[in-house]
């Protein structure tokens, strides 16, 4: 198991099994970190963050969804 994913288990498993992430201004939202799948935007984080901030962010936001979407 890498660093990153013992770091991010959720990010992991997530761009894994059930949909992307993209990390950059795309110059259309006021965001610069989502996660995506099939269906579209699942979240968004603010900008204004570190890297890691927005990561630890995105982290918990798809531990709660997939608690909630999948009951993992």
């Amino acid at each position: 198991m890498g660093p990153f994913k013992q770091t991010y288990p959720r990010i992991t498993r997530w761009v894994e099994s059930y949909g992307w992430i993209e990390i950059g201004d795309d110059g259309m939202g006021r965001s610069w970190i989502r996660a995506l799948d099939e269906g579209g935007l699942i979240w968004e984080g603010e900008r204004g963050k570190t890297i890691d901030e927005a990561l630890q962010a995105l982290e918990v936001a798809l531990a709660t969804w997939m608690s909630d979407q999948i009951a993992e």
